[in-house]
């Protein structure tokens, strides 16, 4: 089987269960962060779609396919992950209060709750840390790789719903799909998988923050954010 053919049929096999779970199962529970279960679960889970993406990867040229290679210009990489990061502020603030994409996902909790602290960092790192390398290496590594010869845009755009179709939404798929293209195209332009995984950490890590900050936690945080990405961005 060649790499394109397995690395589809993962994708295929992965959201058909996602969306399978979503449907049968419905939204997690609100505090499932603050759970310890959670973080095994989630480190069972990567581990075993590393595993998958390895040995797909390994009927080609592993570490070409991966994209494990430093990337031709950080400087090009951290000016595509603001343009990003600014977009999906953008893309969120035009569609958010019609399709509530956090709402449907619903695994952030309402409130703070001190108590469980630790086991919400370490949920924060799977996350923020092992979520970000894994998805990256299966989607804009391996996946741009196998659809790359069927030219760059294509490759960019089926990443990007490959990647909105596997987390199982459907709110919330326009905007997976757009981060995901995003981050692909970050792929095709520095020729690397490692600013995507920072890119992306860094997207999921101001998601759990705003997630348990109050109201005027939140509004702080954003224009922190915007204030940040600005001052880089000129």
């Amino acid at each position: 089987m060649s790499p394109l053919a397995a690395w589809t049929s993962f994708v295929v096999v992965f959201a058909s269960l996602s969306y399978a779970i979503r449907f049968t199962e419905g939204k997690p529970d609100k505090n499932v962060l603050y759970e310890w279960s959670t973080v095994a679960n989630g480190l069972v889970q990567y581990a075993i779609l590393a595993l998958i993406v390895y040995a797909i990867a390994g009927l080609g040229a592993r570490r070409q396919l991966l994209a494990l290679r430093r990337p031709t210009s950080w400087w090009v990489a951290a000016g595509i992950g603001i343009a990003i990061g600014i977009g999906m502020s953008i893309l969120t603030a035009a569609l958010g209060p019609l399709l509530h994409p956090g709402r449907e996902q619903g695994v952030t909790p309402d409130v703070w709750e001190p108590k469980h602290a630790w086991a919400y960092v370490a949920n924060g790192v799977v996350i923020c840390v092992v979520a970000p390398i894994v998805e990256e290496l299966a989607f804009r590594g391996l996946g741009y790789s196998v659809l790359v010869p069927f030219g760059k845009w294509t490759a960019i755009l089926l990443v990007g719903l490959s990647f909105g179709l596997a987390h199982g939404l459907v709110e919330a798929l326009p905007f997976l799909a757009a981060f995901g293209a995003g981050l692909a195209y970050l792929r095709s332009r520095v020729d690397s998988v490692y600013p995507g995984m920072i890119v992306h950490g860094l997207f999921n890590a101001t998601a759990l923050a705003v997630a348990v900050a109050g109201k005027p936690q939140q509004e702080n945080i954003l224009r922190a954010c915007c204030g940040v990405w600005s001052l880089l961005h000129f």
